[in-house]
């Protein structure tokens, strides 16, 4: 199908060309015209009001009947028979969106999708943390994580059970699941969302995520098909409390597998000996930007940072210049913190680094320029170069620690 602009209806208000993402179109004598770099994407259709443009062959959106979906399904991630923390973060979003529908008359539950093997008590844990009901898989088949079956279950439960929302963790493993699910159920995925709301007038979901390189922010909505899919950024939500008073209710389901399921076999697995940065979880932050210059500059801020016991973080300058690696990478476009304390070294503090840190509760911020962003959302600022004022913090920090002898733990026997 492709856009058609209908010239009788057309009225010339130029609603069309401002809701063009590629500058496809523009007005001539009065009249929508559209260019050869129009990708169909159907943005224009939305917001013309007079409906002078249409898919050719359809009237107007193409829909589908959203009235049986109901519920907010959320996918939990776990490893040794405990549940991921950002799907705890995620029922507990999960929660207060269906707090949102109940204010509007809309009853929603929260449901727990739960994939595995040997997974304990981690269904009565979803419970306390805000799951109304769980759906458990237990197969030998699913004991580890693999793309080609973990897909086919969670398609064969949303097809059954029909949620209107289905949330995963913008993890791996939910990066590689959630755009294969989407795909198969024909519905919309809006990635690493930093933010969920209900739409008051219209009852959908309100998916909000950066864009164009975390220059703005963009909420996205997908009014006509279901379920309304989102991965959502670890560390942006609020876990619910856990309540062992909570009740719930539970069903295991049973995935017809069968041989050409399995794409793939796994054959052996070997731990990583890499070392991960755990930034979401560090109460201890030291974070380097471009007024570290080079490589060289990050390892006398992992001195400061190994002293403290703190977690090494950057900006998105730092990495992009290949200085530190993305794991580090604090910000809109990477991991959202919240320690009990940060330092931001050579950090200018742009919006989107400040949009992943704002919310420690104590900054530190070293840099040369008393006008720079970072100062202004600091509490404390020590106004000089980073490389004479790190070092005589470090030293002074491994006095301190020597006199009250305090050691690392590692250094315990």
């Amino acid at each position: 199908m492709s856009v058609v602009v209908h010239e009788e209806k057309c009225k010339g208000c130029k609603l069309c060309v401002a809701a063009c993402p590629y500058a496809a179109i523009s007005i001539q004598e009065k009249k929508a015209v559209l260019s050869s770099t129009c990708t169909n994407c159907g943005a224009c259709i939305d917001s013309c009001e007079f409906e002078a443009i249409t898919f050719e062959g359809a009237q107007g959106r193409i829909r589908m009947d959203v009235a049986p979906f109901t519920g907010i399904y959320v996918f939990i991630e776990h490893e040794n028979q405990t549940a991921s923390k950002v799907s705890l973060e995620l029922l507990g979003k999960a929660r207060e969106l269906a707090n949102e529908f109940s204010t509007q008359g809309k009853k929603q539950l929260v449901t727990a999708i739960l994939i595995g093997y040997d997974l304990g008590n981690i269904a009565g844990e979803l419970i306390y943390y805000g799951a109304d009901h769980v759906i458990s898989v237990k197969d030998e088949s699913f004991r580890m994580y693999r793309t080609d079956i973990y897909t086919k279950a969670v398609v064969q439960i949303t097809r059954e059970k029909k949620p209107e929302i289905l949330l995963f963790g913008a993890t791996p493993q939910g990066r590689d699941l959630a755009p294969r699910v989407s795909n198969r159920l024909r519905t919309g995925l809006t990635a690493d969302c930093t933010a969920l709301e209900i739409d008051a007038d219209e009852s959908i979901l309100l998916q909000t995520r950066p864009a164009f390189g975390g220059n703005i922010m963009a909420t996205i909505v997908c009014p006509d098909n279901r379920p309304q899919m989102a991965t959502v950024r670890p560390g942006v939500m609020k876990q619910y409390p856990r309540d062992p008073e909570r009740t719930g209710t539970s069903e295991e389901m049973a995935i017809d597998l069968v041989e050409k399921d399995f794409v793939y076999r796994i054959l052996d697995i070997i731990a990583s000996t890499k070392q991960h940065a755990s930034l979401e979880d560090a109460k201890i932050i030291v974070a380097g930007g471009h007024g570290v210059n080079s490589p060289e500059g990050f390892k006398i801020l992992k001195t400061l940072s190994v002293e403290l016991g703190a977690e090494l973080g950057a900006s998105r300058a730092a990495v992009d210049a290949g200085w530190i690696g993305e794991e580090h990478q604090i910000g809109q476009t990477g991991k959202t913190v919240h320690p009990e304390l940060y330092i931001a070294c050579g950090i200018s503090g742009s919006i989107q680094h400040l949009a992943g840190m704002s919310e420690s509760k104590y900054v530190i911020s070293i840099n040369t320029d008393k006008k720079a962003s970072i100062v202004a959302a600091s509490d404390v600022t020590f106004i000089g170069d980073m490389f004479q004022i790190v070092p005589m913090l470090t030293d002074k920090i491994r006095a301190y620690k020597g006199k009250n002898g305090i050691v690392k733990s590692s250094d315990k026997g």
